[in-house]
């Protein structure tokens, strides 16, 4: 679906003159753009803040300053400097991404729509979005501040994650979206979401649109969009082994599948006896109960209950080799007394991608043993 608009017409004129005198203009990847650069600064974007994104941005851009630089890394060091941003798919799909990119165009960042669609984790709206900012292609967008400013603008009924209210934004993006300028109309309608149309508290009075605004002029801006149907996130529970041995940490690798695929995490069991079991095996009798907290993920809740031990030189479990371990904990169960294992030493880090969980641990336990 391509833009279908004018930049002569009401709406676009609007949003076009705000972005002159207020829109975003200094941000990182609108510096002398790529399409290598916004495409990951778009991938970042998702779900997370701009604000937390430009730092983990400068460093990749450092670290990665091209495509080639990015395919040729490995993937932990890509995790690594990941780590903390969240949504870990994007890093591994990034990574993957780079490689097709790198062996099947040459590593040249592909131009044609269809071509990008198809790449991991670009979806419709990145994909507009990449094509439109940097070749000023007619790519209409829709991520979750546009849909914000036309579910209110229009007074779009429903939940916009509902395919049948998706669809009908996605028309409303594209009769509104001018073919010229689109670049700058783009950026002005994420802008407008995140700086004015807020989810919370909007600053109606400060709105390029707010005159036709149907959610203003009805006076009923929380109506739209409609929240999302609430679900009660499930509770898990996971114990978490931070099993040391003269100042080095015990870590598995996960396999790429699953959560915190291809990151490293501390040893998990389902319950408190089947770890103390796993330490009376390896003649560890003594531990240390760390206060539990809960992470939070898309679908679930995870209580974290951390136990800490420590190894005595001559036990066996010593090998520093990396184990990638299988997302199933009683599958682990199963393989923790023959499986080899990785000594992370954390006043002397590799880079390596960490869970956040795991990465705070670390500090606690770093405080704790070296004071």
């Amino acid at each position: 679906m391509l833009a279908k608009s004018s930049s002569c017409e009401a709406f676009a004129r609007k949003v076009l003159d705000w972005y002159v005198k207020f829109g975003r203009k200094d941000l990182p990847w609108q510096q002398n753009k790529t399409l290598y650069g916004v495409w990951l600064s778009e991938v970042m974007l998702q779900q997370t803040q701009v604000a937390t994104v430009i730092p983990y941005y400068e460093r990749f851009i450092r670290t990665f300053p091209n495509i080639t630089a990015l395919a040729a890394a490995s993937q932990d060091t890509v995790l690594h400097l990941w780590t903390g941003l969240g949504y870990y798919a994007r890093a591994r799909n990034l990574h993957k991404t780079a490689r097709i990119i790198h062996d099947h165009y040459h590593g040249q960042f592909p131009t044609q729509f269809e071509q990008v669609l198809s790449l991991p984790g670009i979806g419709r709206s990145t994909a507009g979005a990449i094509l439109s900012s940097v070749l000023g292609l007619p790519y209409p967008i829709l991520d979750g501040n546009v849909k914000r400013v036309l579910s209110r603008y229009f007074a779009v009924e429903g939940w916009s994650g509902e395919k049948k209210v998706e669809n009908s934004l996605w028309q409303l993006t594209a009769q509104v979206t001018p073919v010229g300028q689109i670049a700058d109309f783009n950026q002005a309608m994420m802008d407008i979401g995140a700086m004015v149309c807020t989810r919370t508290k909007p600053k109606c009075t400060l709105c390029p649109l707010s005159q036709r605004c149907e959610a203003n002029i009805r006076q009923k801006w929380t109506d739209y969009p409609a929240k999302k149907p609430k679900k009660v996130l499930p509770v898990r529970q996971s114990y978490f082994l931070i099993l040391s041995k003269q100042g080095k940490v015990w870590l598995q690798q996960r396999k790429n599948t699953g959560l915190w695929g291809g990151l490293y995490c501390f040893p998990q069991f389902e319950s408190k006896a089947e770890l103390t079991d796993f330490l009376h095996s390896i003649g560890v009798e003594k531990y240390e109960e760390w206060i539990s907290f809960r992470h939070t993920f898309s679908h679930f809740h995870l209580e974290i209950r951390p136990i800490y031990a420590e190894l005595i030189p001559l036990t066996a479990v010593n090998q520093d080799v990396v184990q990638k371990v299988e997302e199933s904990h009683a599958e682990e169960q199963s393989r923790l007394l023959s499986a080899v294992k990785y000594w992370y030493d954390p006043k002397s880090p590799e880079e390596i991608g960490l869970a956040q969980p795991v990465k705070n641990l670390l500090v606690q336990f770093v405080r704790s043993y070296y004071g």
